[in-house]
């Protein structure tokens, strides 16, 4: 099992220890074990892109904390937290956590950065205009070492060490296929976010 380390963030002092002791008692074993192989994953990627590492960590470590509450529970919270839903998320309660979680790095842990807080956020969706931590959170969610293998899963790793662009475009367009496999709703933030990568991606391929 991965060690958890001490570290300090441009937010001050975080007791990183502690807080994984809290979400230990939040998930399941298996989740709990997910969240330090996404931690270390992220904080990797973070140095190799020249991401703040403490705070990919943090995010990393933290991302699913909101993932093993009951979904009954997890719509209470939301309104007692303000946390506005749309009608997809509503009707795919997997895809609450991510807002609840954001939502939770405050309230229950005392995490006040926004980059780390909208990392969260947007892990399970994507979105445009994503920022690089943002980027690395969602795809050390996928590749991190403890995750079942898939098909393409070496090939997104390998891009996930040249290019987080094009990386995401990949693992967005696996998840869409996954998601259509499943006859589920496509959420209108993922296919925007396909969009946005897609047309970021031709233009590297052009310059």
């Amino acid at each position: 099992m991965n060690k958890v380390k001490g570290i300090k963030s441009s937010m001050g002092s975080v007791d990183i220890e502690s807080a994984s002791q809290k979400l230990k008692g939040m998930l399941s074993e298996k989740r709990y074990i997910h969240s330090l192989g996404v931690m270390e994953t992220a904080e990797k990627m973070a140095r190799c892109f020249g991401v703040d590492p403490q705070k990919a960590r943090i995010a990393g470590l933290l991302h699913d904390c909101a993932k093993d509450i009951d979904k009954d529970k997890m719509l209470v919270l939301c309104k007692q937290l303000g946390v506005k839903l749309d009608a997809v998320k509503r009707e795919q309660r997997s895809l609450i956590h991510a807002d609840l979680g954001a939502k939770l790095l405050e309230t229950e842990f005392g995490i006040d950065d926004e980059e780390i807080i909208s990392a969260v956020k947007y892990h399970t969706l994507g979105r445009e205009y994503m920022t690089d931590l943002e980027k690395i959170l969602y795809l050390a969610d996928v590749i991190e070492p403890n995750r079942k293998p898939f098909d393409g899963i070496e090939e997104l790793r390998s891009l996930c060490e040249a290019n987080l662009d094009c990386a995401m475009l990949f693992a967005i367009e696996r998840s869409i296929e996954y998601i259509q496999h499943r006859h589920r709703k496509l959420h209108s933030q993922t296919l925007a976010a396909q969009q946005y990568f897609l047309t970021i991606c031709k233009e590297k391929v052009t310059e």
